[in-house]
């Protein structure tokens, strides 16, 4: 009975300003790194040079992701190597399929 007698309470912890903070940083090192995209975007070229750019700011940008909000700055490296590794791979294995694909479709046609 006596568990059952402080469901009613609530205990609200005070503000933690150093974590306020590191969010902050986070949103505007990525919205620093979203606003480079966009320049690019609207100034350069259609091109494989532009495609790059972006597949190398999105791998930037999903890696700071990974180590920041899912705790991978603290772990052991090996642990966000294991993630990220494969995550490169298969943006190459993307890329290499598309290239594939629109050459047999020129070949063919």
């Amino acid at each position: 009975m006596s568990a059952h007698e402080n469901r009613g309470t609530l205990e609200v912890m005070p503000r933690d300003k150093e974590k306020i903070k590191r969010i902050w940083k986070v949103a505007g090192i990525l919205l620093f790194l979203t606003l480079i995209e966009f320049v690019f975007a609207f100034t350069m070229t259609r091109g494989w040079l532009l495609y790059t750019i972006f597949v190398a700011l999105t791998l930037v940008k999903a890696s700071y992701i990974m180590l920041e909000f899912m705790h991978l700055k603290d772990e052991a490296k090996t642990l966000f190597w294991s993630i990220f590794l494969p995550l490169i791979f298969l943006v190459w294995l993307i890329a290499a399929l598309l290239k594939e694909g629109v050459e047999i479709f020129q070949v063919r046609w």
